[in-house]
């Protein structure tokens, strides 16, 4: 069995070659809504993530360690390893860093669904990524590396304070910087650590595209109700999404969206919903297990030859 850590992991698979993979899947006839769920174990200090799933050929496991909110233990909030294995022997293959390979995954989810939208046009693109932190960052380069050769991209930030060693420009948050680039911007992508709102109508364009994936329980957002007043709102899963995303089901709460008018990231994918050019699109976020298990089977093809 390989072991690998977070460089190797990393440097195994490329955000295109993720964002291909996730798409593959889906339009392969794989259905989200029979994936296992996020299963959630307390533990005297923190919580265990454990995340199953099965795809043709393999499953896998993710187990994450959570740090429960005000911890004084200095490591990262969240830690763990995936588990690879054979889809019938169902023999240990690769146990990778888990950090690493959702680092990967998450920006390639987010990009997966909107992906043809984005490659619709060949002019400029001005992206905003709101947080400048591991995911903020890992989202810049999945949208570079997934547009080279058809848009030119920029790539603002926006952060509370100064980011260190961004290899993009940055302003600082609720500034008029902040509205001015959030106003010109075609993609807007939200990964901060926020419960409450930080993005509001005002500030987007009516055609933006927005990727939402900072928050992720039923009561946390980082999107007010009115960005998704009149938008078409994706999930990954209906069900997942009402158990998880909050940005969606608080805007349901509070009359902006209706369950009925969301579509799912597959639908999308398939082309059995068009996205229109004109309207604002926003696409919330979770993680669920088979997306780790679609990317993960990529890095255990190209080290370990599985």
């Amino acid at each position: 069995m390989r072991d690998l850590g977070y460089d190797e992991v990393l440097s195994a698979v490329t955000p295109r070659e993720a964002v291909d993979a996730l798409r593959e899947v889906l339009t392969g006839g794989f259905d989200p809504a029979t994936d296992p769920h996020r299963q959630k174990v307390g533990l005297p200090h923190g919580e265990m993530h454990l995340l199953p799933s099965a795809l043709d050929g393999a499953v896998g496991v993710k187990v994450l360690g959570i740090q429960p909110a005000g911890s004084q233990v200095d490591v990262p909030l969240v830690q763990g390893s995936y588990l690879l294995m054979g889809g019938v022997t169902l023999t240990p293959e690769v146990v990778m860093d888990a950090a690493a390979l959702t680092e990967v995954r998450t920006p390639a989810v987010a990009v997966a669904a909107v992906v043809d939208r984005l490659r619709a046009s060949s002019e400029a693109l001005e992206c905003v990524i709101v947080g400048a932190g591991v995911q903020g960052r890992a989202h810049a380069r999945t949208v570079v590396d997934v547009l080279a050769g058809v848009r030119e991209v920029s790539v603002t930030f926006v952060s509370r304070s100064e980011p260190a060693d961004l290899s993009h420009p940055w302003v600082e948050s609720g500034s008029a910087g902040a509205d001015e680039v959030l106003g010109r911007a075609g993609l807007v992508v939200v990964a901060t650590s926020a419960g409450e709102p930080v993005v509001v109508d005002r500030q987007l364009r009516r055609d933006a595209t927005v990727l939402a994936v900072g928050a992720h329980t039923v009561d946390t957002r980082e999107l007010h109700e009115d960005v998704l007043r009149g938008a078409q709102v994706i999930v990954e899963d209906i069900e997942a999404a009402r158990r998880e995303a909050g940005d969606v089901a608080i805007a349901v709460e509070k009359g902006a969206l209706a369950w009925e008018g969301v579509v799912t990231m597959t639908e999308v994918v398939r082309g059995e919903v068009a996205l229109d050019p004109a309207r604002r699109v926003v696409f919330k976020t979770v993680g669920m297990p088979w997306e780790d298990l679609a990317v993960a089977r990529v890095v255990g093809e190209g080290v370990a030859g599985i």
